[in-house]
């Protein structure tokens, strides 16, 4: 299933990417593959990762570059170059399509997708994974919230997602019975939040009026919006 969001609120599409969470079965739970970014160049320096990157003109293949058959062979190649694992295409799930800020250092249109842990042994490539590990969910946001991993909006509320999965089976399931969902954002002037398209603020702040974080029970309109002023992060949904 393809998605897209509103033109109008959508930005200019000038590359696209794919990324997949690769998951297992560990003794105490569900766990993902993290890969830390080299800390001196590339982008997301120093952040843990899922494995990913843009798609070219090859895994286009006569699709589009930013269609969902060209990201699916996009993510495979990425993650076979970053860590040696071999992934089927056909059979990543697809959840999520994040288009990010004005104010990000890359405007990738990115598709996420997830899968089962394939046979064979990792095997990074340096110059894009320094280090790798296996981490359930809800103790990698422990180790942001502390201080101790790097996670950009994106990795950080895919794991929180996630973190209530019991098993590789039945996150892969719920995923699968879910929507395709958008993620459009905007950050606060002061970029201490995100606001996505669901999110009152997220029309008030492009038209320039103050936008003020509200996670309290009470408060009035929809809200989806990742508020950053504080550790830990707090992730707001109120539909």
């Amino acid at each position: 299933m393809d998605t897209d969001v509103d033109p109008s609120i959508a930005p200019p599409r000038t590359a696209s990417a794919a990324t997949v969470v690769l998951l297992r079965d560990g003794e105490r739970g569900m766990e993902l593959l993290l890969g830390e970014r080299p800390s001196d160049r590339g982008s997301f320096r120093g952040a843990w990762v899922f494995p990913g990157g843009v798609v070219d003109g090859a895994d286009a293949a006569g699709d589009p570059l930013d269609s969902e058959p060209a990201a699916r062979r996009a993510a495979a190649r990425e993650t076979l170059e970053e860590t040696g694992l071999v992934v089927d295409p056909g059979e990543l799930v697809a959840f999520a399509v994040w288009s990010p800020p004005e104010g990000v250092e890359k405007r990738l249109r990115t598709r996420f997708f997830a899968a089962r842990m394939p046979d064979g042994e990792i095997r990074l490539a340096p110059d894009e994974l320094v280090a790798a590990e296996w981490i359930r969910p809800v103790d990698a946001l422990a180790r942001h919230a502390e201080g101790t991993m790097v996670l950009y909006p994106p990795t950080w509320v895919t794991l929180h997602g996630l973190q209530d999965a019991a098993s590789v089976d039945e996150a892969l399931a719920t995923l699968a019975r879910g929507e395709v969902r958008p993620f459009v954002g905007r950050f606060s002037d002061d970029r201490t939040a995100l606001y996505w398209q669901e999110d009152e603020q997220f029309d008030a702040g492009h038209r320039g009026r103050p936008a003020v974080p509200d996670d309290a029970p009470d408060a009035e309109g929809p809200r989806h919006r990742l508020l950053m002023d504080r550790l830990p992060w707090v992730y707001v949904r109120s539909f």
